[in-house]
């Protein structure tokens, strides 16, 4: 029977009832009409675990399409955890924007939509707008925690992080660092939400609901990082073990946390012009202000002059692009500044 929501309030639906005890495997059904299905949906895999009363945890992967290591860590959950495991509800979307999953890339082949710039979302909008819209109007409400699991892709190498924004209050913003330091990557980057994807990130979207959120990036280069799943899927079992979720699953204590955030707009390098890059550093490597981050060969000839790209501020290179043909305006590393020292 199919879940009953508010006229409306969304148009994706499902087959799952998120209140039914036990493990459910379904699809969200997103209304997609094209030349050769009229009527056609696109299926987001989901699953619900849920068994009695207790605290709800959404966990997110496949947000960007190309992004591996989270997608491969939450179906094997999917596949593990049962509902004797439990406490409250699990809910696991690994492929949540299924259409640039399918495709490989980070954003979706059916409009171009890059989900994590499109929260809050729309109920009447674009593919992915509406993906976005019920998360916020249906999920989240629902949950007391979401993780979203990020990698690079294929434009970015990253170093293994968890990312926070910083809450509203002081209580909010000490809870995260917490949960961030039990998820247990070695890098814990704090953010004041103003770069990036600013108010339009799924991070963003929870912080408005009141809802918790970590992220993480694993990986990148569009391979898959064993590292990066393996911190994955340690980390979320520490966090769901602490909120009590998975009150009885045996766990490794969380490593070392090294707490970071990104300084000022100088902190990320973009490519000043066309041309091959060649990098001088490595993410994970500690550089000083004015040291040589690297060359750009133009592609035009030998008349052209090598450009060479320098840090502007001291840190930690947190990520770095992967691809060598880079374009005038690529972003080529972030660099972090450290919060508490090692």
């Amino acid at each position: 029977m199919t879940a009953a929501m508010p006229a409306g309030e969304t148009r994706i639906w499902t087959t799952l009832d998120f209140e039914q005890d036990g493990k459910q495997h379904g699809f969200l059904r997103l209304p997609f009409s094209s030349d050769l299905s009229a009527y056609g949906t696109i299926p987001i895999p989901i699953t619900c675990i849920r068994n009695g009363d207790g605290p709800t945890a959404l966990l997110i992967a496949g947000n960007h399409g190309d992004e591996y290591e989270g997608q491969i860590a939450l179906s094997k959950m999917a596949r593990q955890i049962g509902p004797a495991d439990v406490r409250g509800r699990i809910i696991i979307l690994p492929a949540l924007n299924y259409p640039a999953v399918a495709a490989g890339r980070r954003l979706s082949p059916l409009d171009e939509g890059n989900l994590n710039r499109l929260f809050p979302g729309k109920v009447n909008g674009t593919p992915t707008e509406m993906i976005a819209h019920y998360l916020v109007s249906v999920l989240l409400p629902l949950s007391d925690l979401v993780i979203d699991l990020h990698s690079g892709g294929r434009s970015l190498a990253y170093y293994p992080c968890c990312l926070i924004r910083n809450g509203g209050k002081e209580a909010e913003t000490a809870r995260l660092v917490e949960l961030m330091k039990i998820f247990g990557a070695p890098i814990g980057s704090i953010s004041d939400g103003s770069g990036g994807g600013a108010s339009t990130t799924l991070s963003a979207a929870a912080q408005s609901c009141g809802v918790p959120a970590l992220t993480a990036e694993l990986g990148g280069g569009g391979g898959v990082s064993h590292t990066g799943e393996a911190i994955a899927t340690q980390g979320i079992r520490r966090v769901l073990r602490h909120i009590g979720t998975l009150p009885d699953l045996e766990t490794k204590p969380p490593p070392p946390v090294r707490l970071m955030r990104v300084e000022g707009k100088d902190a990320f390098i973009y490519a000043p012009c066309h041309g091959i890059f060649e990098r001088c550093v490595e993410i994970g490597d500690s550089v000083h202000a004015g040291q040589c981050a690297g060359y750009i060969h133009p592609v035009e000839g030998a008349h052209r002059p090598t450009e060479a790209i320098y840090f502007t501020r001291p840190g930690f290179v947190a990520c770095c692009r992967f691809p060598a043909l880079t374009k005038l305006g690529d972003c080529l590393f972030k660099v972090l500044s450290d919060i508490e020292r090692p």
